[in-house]
């Protein structure tokens, strides 16, 4: 019975304004690897992000012990005994993570904390340093191409024209000499179409008009660069594919991403060299949630979900020059000029994205990660949202 009289209003009580969000899919979300350890250091649970880190399944994480996927004597299991010995959360930063299985360049933040009232049993997330980094280098490799781009377009402006005087004055020169000194007329021929040839590909750094982007599939591009291939330089190299047939378009110039591939895979027959008897190239394909960067011209941040690799079995790039591989002018090719990769951080650059190389023998992976297309309205063409 309502005490408060027959016109009174009868309460009941709020529901829920928001449903609760189940913790496995704020864990899955996540995108940096988490890992729940037991007292013994064994796995016991991983989401998403941690099976991508390791390359393994979580059912597989869950019958490893962490001591199994850490180089030997890692830093990482002191800071687990820490965490338990304090009952509180401890944090190490830039602590190398490498081994062959799941690359040598793998630096993370790590941060360590009692999972519940059993200190025993931890929570260890990892915070991989490599994508801040690649950010960082990213905006290097950019004003590296804009240095060229201006180089360019002084060298098409003072170099092109005298040098076509210089030809004309050679070929007048060969109609009046002798037979024995006609040779010498035809180097500085040739040798002129060689410098006309070089400031021609560096002119492609000087064009600044805005990249023509459409929905592009990935896999025929890829399927394209590889047809091309086999059919020259990379014939006698065994291809693999690994993709994510439900990739979504990547929002990009098509043929300059056949460009961007074609100059990876021909880098990447030149390393394995022309006598490899199993020289292999792996093309692969992944959606990779979480990579996030500002772009020229944007003040938001722009999501880079789609990765693209270049892998193969060659001898690696030197030590020496793997920080500056993407300047002008950098090669190891005796008839090299250098311009290839450094092309290749221009264009994408310009859609947005981010290049890196992680190199060791037998293993070097050229990555590549950009911007998927959408639809009007900001949707992904495939769903998946942001």
């Amino acid at each position: 019975m309502n005490r408060n009289g027959p016109n009174a209003t009868i309460e009941r009580p709020r529901a829920s304004a928001r449903a609760a969000v189940d913790p496995a899919r704020l864990l899955s979300a996540l995108p940096n690897p988490v890992l729940a350890i037991d007292g013994d250091n064994r796995i016991v649970d991983a989401n998403a992000a941690a099976e991508a880190f390791f390359e393994m399944g979580r059912a597989a994480l869950c019958r490893q012990r962490i001591d199994d996927l850490l180089p030997f004597s890692s830093p990482v299991l002191g800071l687990l005994e820490q965490a338990r010995q304090r009952r509180s959360a401890i944090n190490e930063y830039r602590v190398d993570l490498g081994t062959p299985r799941i690359g040598v360049e793998r630096v993370a933040d790590i941060h360590a904390a009692p999972l519940s009232e059993d200190a025993n049993s931890l929570v260890l997330m990892l915070q991989e340093r490599t994508i801040a980094d690649k950010m960082d280098r990213q905006l290097t490799y950019r004003g590296a191409a804009r240095s060229v781009s201006a180089l360019a377009a002084m060298l098409a402006h003072e170099i092109k024209n005298p040098l076509a005087g210089i030809r004309g004055a050679a070929q007048l020169l060969e109609t009046a000499v002798e037979d024995s000194d006609r040779a010498l007329t035809r180097l500085i021929c040739d040798e002129t179409d060689r410098i006309v040839k070089l400031v021609g590909r560096m002119e492609m750094f000087s064009d600044g008009r805005p990249v023509e982007r459409e929905s592009v599939n990935i896999h025929n591009v890829l399927g394209q660069v590889k047809l091309s291939a086999q059919a020259g330089f990379a014939r006698h190299i065994r291809f693999t594919e690994t993709y994510d047939p439900s990739l979504p378009p990547v929002f990009a110039n098509r043929d300059q991403l056949v460009q961007v591939f074609m100059n990876l895979v021909k880098n990447a027959a030149e390393a394995i060299g022309t006598d490899a008897i199993d020289g292999e190239i792996e093309l692969s394909t992944a959606f990779k949630p979480g990579v996030r960067m500002r772009t020229p011209g944007s003040t938001s941040l722009v999501s880079l979900p789609l990765e693209f690799c270049v892998r193969d079995n060659g001898p690696g790039v030197p030590d020496d020059i793997i920080a500056n591989l993407y300047d002008p002018f950098v090669t190891t090719k005796a008839s090299g000029t250098g311009l290839g990769l450094a092309l290749v951080a221009k264009i994408v650059g310009d859609h947005g994205g981010i290049v890196e190389c992680e190199s060791q023998p037998r293993r070097t992976t050229f990555r590549i990660l950009m911007p998927m297309y959408r639809a009007k309205g900001g949707v992904a063409q495939d769903g998946r949202g942001t």
